[in-house]
């Protein structure tokens, strides 16, 4: 299936932070304790204010935003664009 948001939003798929603790051990996921914001726009809507954001890009996104949706076995978020906070470059 191809996921095509409309308008002003953006298909999103999360980046999963890895935690490292003072010694050097790492905590996959930060054991997933917080929900993360961080992911790479997989698609982009018609509006004119996406202008800035493309495929490809990493971006920051508000905690806790968005419309998650599943594609088999892959999860998505559909973010309105007030809710992109940044590009990471």
């Amino acid at each position: 299936m191809k996921i095509r948001p409309i308008g002003e939003r953006v298909l999103v798929k999360s980046i999963k932070m890895e935690e490292k603790t003072a010694s050097g051990l790492i905590i996959p996921g930060a054991a997933d304790k917080e929900k993360p914001n961080l992911g790479v726009i997989e698609a982009v809507g018609s509006g004119e204010k996406l202008q800035d954001l493309k495929n490809g890009d990493k971006i920051v996104y508000a905690r806790f935003a968005g419309t998650e949706i599943k594609d088999g076995s892959e999860k998505y978020l559909i973010l309105n664009i007030e809710d992109v906070l940044a590009v990471v470059e």
